[in-house]
């Protein structure tokens, strides 16, 4: 497996045409659902940060980091997305560097985006968001969240995210899997490595949840919509 295949950005031919059909109806849905929600998460003063955000994603992504001998993985940015613009405005950030990736830059084959937006801007976004939002409540119980607090939901939500993103291909490959590795293999490989992809993914998001919410608090879409009781303390 090359590192393109592990770090989630599925080639052509790696699920069979129905399932890419399918999994492609999914994500056009999903998107539309997103891009009507999207408009409750938006202002003046978060669009050029979704604009931030979907660039430092596309950026992040074309840097990989060694996992395994002859294996690296990179950022997916799901989690970071949601936390920081929402995660109907994340899914469509993450959603736009996939298409751009796999249009202008052969990362990601063209048949396979449906399966990538749902894996990485769906399911990635989702997984993410729901744990950043449950944790955050949870410490909020006690008083205020320390910023090295959010950094530490950031983290776990990244890796959550990173994981059931990679279960998300591990479902696709059990529907209709093309290629000649068995499921248990694919199974054991993707869950494993993703752990490992994830704590990457996390420590980026967390450093880069932690400055932003030094600098901007009230830019921060996970504070803003859940500080109805305590606040965020430095």
């Amino acid at each position: 497996m090359n590192a393109t295949y592990v770090a989630m950005h599925m080639s052509d031919g790696i699920v069979n045409a129905p399932i890419s059909v399918l999994f492609a109806v999914i994500a056009v849905v999903a998107l539309g659902v997103c891009a009507y929600r999207a408009r409750t998460e938006l202002d003046e003063r978060t669009v050029p940060l979704a604009g931030l955000v979907a660039a430092f994603i596309f950026a992040v992504q074309m840097v990989n980091f060694p996992i395994l001998p002859g294996v690296s993985g990179h950022l997916l940015g799901g989690a970071l997305a949601a936390i920081l613009v929402g995660p109907y405005t994340g899914a469509l950030c993450v959603s736009v560097v996939l298409i751009v990736q796999a249009l202008l830059f052969a990362d990601g084959g063209v048949t396979a985006l449906g399966t990538n937006i749902t894996n990485m801007a769906i399911i990635g976004v989702a997984a993410g968001y729901t744990t950043a939002v449950v944790l955050y409540r949870l410490a909020r119980r006690r008083g205020e969240v320390a910023v090295p607090l959010v950094g530490g939901i950031a983290f776990v939500s990244a890796v959550i995210g990173t994981v059931c993103a990679a279960m998300g291909f591990v479902l696709e490959y059990a529907l209709g899997g093309a290629a000649s590795a068995s499921l248990p293999t694919v199974a054991a490989y993707m869950s494993g490595t993703h752990v490992l992809i994830g704590i990457g993914e996390g420590i980026i998001t967390a450093l880069t949840v932690m400055a932003v919410v030094r600098a901007r608090p009230d830019l921060v879409y996970l504070l803003r919509t859940n500080r109805v009781e305590a606040g965020v303390a430095a």
